[in-house]
């Protein structure tokens, strides 16, 4: 009987995207070129800068902090860019432009990093062996190095930008309906997790090759998944449906900013009238909600006559705008600061160096002769990440929806605040488990060996892996849906960046986050928490503070939820 429910539930959700396949453009059979494009470019980037942290350490001799920040910059930027991509693919170029670009970039930056293993010239000259006299980088070393990961970053811009809401438009159809039927969660939820997938292979295949061939075969070999990146999109072209760009709702935003700080003196009325608002033809809206009533004052008419043009459009629309203008404005203003939240949880997601130097200090040994690279063992995030997806989606929710007797999904913000929580507990673990690690590594005396194996497995590391994936999968993937359902459908590509825009400002933070308390811990002499030598620091400690800033942001969440809701309720109640 669970069998018979959860196969009528699936065609329930799948019949309205199916019936898009039969179309001469567009449907399901576009989507393995578009999920395959952005899997090979995910595989590539990610597979090269799982490892970064060691060549910049050992080929271009950057210091542990240094080499840390520069991969939170690269990070940075690669979360940021895909913001300005979706503003110009949704108002400007197109989505199929920004991914073709973004494809072209890619491959460019992939090849420059290449070089860099290629010609000795292009990278500091090897340390003198049995000394620690090593030459730095020079200006035009730094410089060329950070050219590639520029083009990376503009690349994955370009592509993540537009990449899932591309795939919306080939499904033609609208955000809300697809998430009446329960299928935007699933779509959503696949795409993820096919998305995550590509990084078990960039953790497993790409870090093994990078650790026994060299650098040369390592980086080589993402080279050429670019290229297969962009030869599996561009195969298609032929059969994609290509939305034209909108006007830009972005612009849109600022008119309404301008127009009602124009009109900042300009009293609201007392009685609502609908012809005292300036609203589409076709528009159902036809007066604003009293939620941020100040802005209200953009989309009023002081006479009707001068503001209109015969058509019916605002003559100047830097000083009136319409009532669709204003409410879409509102619903992105009301998301902020529950978008804000993830800003934080990304800090415990954006940790390059330590994980890879503390994993490389145990025991790693699965058999006698083999063991797990260091810069792999992270794929239990991965792992867990992807198992709850598909435990969640085909196990939990069709067997509450049988018990329920209907249709049971947790909604959006309730898996956030989850996320949230599990993140926390999260960085408690991992700030016991360090304490216990270095504590071992001082009593077998390798306090000065920060190389030297401590006599500890490996695995203790997994329960907090863990506990970040199925965080990373409740809270990234709920706010994707939040953010599709909510904002406009011109807002495809920015709604499906958001999130990736929180975990790049979440790097920015991190690195603020470790360089104050490197300076702080270090001050008078003493060892800093985030050393080199993570047998003298105390990354315990560490994470104990990331602790702290997450248990602050579960209550941080908590408050944000519930006005929300409350300013929900308000509306419906309009």
């Amino acid at each position: 009987m669970v069998n018979n429910m959860y196969e009528e539930k699936t065609e329930m959700k799948e019949a309205p995207l199916l019936e898009q396949g039969y179309n001469k453009k567009g449907g399901f059979r576009t989507i393995p070129f578009i999920i395959a494009n952005e899997t090979f470019e995910r595989v590539a980037s990610i597979g090269m800068s799982l490892n970064m942290i060691t060549y910049l350490m050992n080929q271009y001799h950057f210091e542990m902090m240094s080499a840390s920040n520069l991969l939170y910059c690269w990070s940075t930027a690669t979360n940021l860019f895909p913001l300005i991509g979706a503003y110009f693919s949704d108002s400007f170029v197109t989505r199929y432009w920004m991914i073709a670009y973004g494809c072209i970039f890619s491959f460019l930056g992939t090849v420059i990093l290449w070089l860099t293993t290629m010609i000795p010239q292009l990278r500091p000259p090897p340390c003198v062996d049995s000394s620690n006299n090593c030459i730095s980088p020079t200006t035009f070393h730094f410089m060329f190095l950070c050219s590639s990961f520029l083009f990376m970053s503009i690349g994955a811009g370009g592509i993540r930008s537009a990449s899932m809401a591309f795939g919306l438009d080939q499904l033609q159809d609208n955000a809300q309906s697809l998430n009446r039927k329960g299928a935007m969660e699933t779509y959503i939820n696949w795409y993820s997790a096919t998305s995550t997938l590509s990084v078990v292979i960039a953790m497993t295949f790409i870090v093994y090759i990078q650790d026994n061939l060299g650098w040369k075969i390592g980086f080589g070999v993402p080279l050429v998944l670019m290229f297969l990146s962009a030869i599996s999109f561009f195969l298609a072209s032929s059969l994609y449906v290509k939305s034209k760009p909108n006007s830009s709702l972005i612009t849109g935003f600022i008119q309404v900013i301008v127009a009602s700080f124009k009109k900042r003196n300009f009293p609201l009325p007392s009685n609502e009238k609908d012809l005292l608002y300036h609203h589409d033809i076709n528009s159902i809206l036809v007066v604003p909600s009293e939620k941020i009533r100040f802005l209200n004052k953009s989309c009023m008419m002081e006479d009707r006559n001068e503001d209109l043009t015969p058509k019916g459009s605002a003559s100047n629309p830097w000083s009136l705008c319409s009532v669709d203008q204003v409410e879409a404005l509102k619903k992105l203003m009301m998301l902020i600061p529950l978008w804000s939240t993830g800003i934080l949880l990304s800090v415990n997601f954006s940790q390059p160096s330590f994980p890879v130097l503390q994993a490389g200090s145990m025991d790693r040994y699965i058999t006698q002769n083999f063991q797990i690279p260091a810069a792999t063992f992270s794929i239990f995030t991965i792992i867990s990440l992807v198992s709850w997806l598909l435990v969640y989606d085909r196990i939990l929710i069709p067997f509450a929806s049988y018990i329920l007797g209907r249709p049971a999904r947790l909604n959006p913000i309730t898996r956030m605040g989850l996320g949230i929580f599990l993140s926390f507990l999260s960085m408690v673990v991992a700030a016991y488990v360090e304490g216990v690690r270095r504590s071992v590594a001082i009593r077998e005396g390798l306090v000065d060996n920060p190389k030297g194996m401590v006599p500890m497995s490996v695995f203790w590391l997994v329960p907090q892996y863990m506990l970040m994936g199925v965080a990373e999968a409740l809270n990234m993937v709920a706010q994707t849906e939040l953010y599709i359902c909510e904002l406009p459908k011109g807002l495809a590509s920015i709604a499906t960046n958001l999130s990736t825009i929180s975990i790049g400002l979440g790097g920015v933070l991190a690195s603020f986050i470790m360089t104050s308390i490197d300076g702080i811990t270090k001050r008078g002499g003493n060892e800093s928490w985030v050393s080199s030598n993570i047998n003298k620091g105390h990354y315990d400690y560490y994470h104990w503070v990331l602790a702290g800033l997450s248990l602050v942001n579960v209550f941080y969440f908590m408050v944000c939820s519930r006005h929300y809701y409350a300013s929900t309720r308000m509306k419906s109640k309009r």
